[in-house]
């Protein structure tokens, strides 16, 4: 007798029969490339906009420190996001 989750991922699967297609190893390479490329771009925003909020805090300007920080949490779910969008591209290539 099969469990409520095992059902569950036989629907899924049943769905979307592309899903459950194993990634080759040119597509495996290229998502590992886009870990890489995203995670760079990640750190050279946050290393400007931490220098930025650096100098707010110094400077003591809390509606400066605050916008900061909202650009900072915008900054990052972008770039997640684009990630995510362009890892998603290369695992419908077939």
């Amino acid at each position: 007798m099969k469990s409520a989750y095992e059902l569950a991922m036989e629907r899924l699967a049943k769905s979307d029969p592309a899903k459950g297609k194993p990634l080759t190893a040119a597509q495996k390479a290229r998502l590992a490339e886009l870990d890489r490329v995203y995670q760079g771009k990640w750190a050279e925003r946050e290393i400007f906009l931490k220098k930025q909020l650096d100098e707010a805090y110094a400077a003591q300007k809390a509606d400066e420190v605050q916008k900061i920080q909202q650009q900072l949490a915008h900054e990052r779910a972008r770039i997640d996001e684009e990630r995510d969008e362009e890892k998603e591209r290369v695992r419908r290539e077939a």
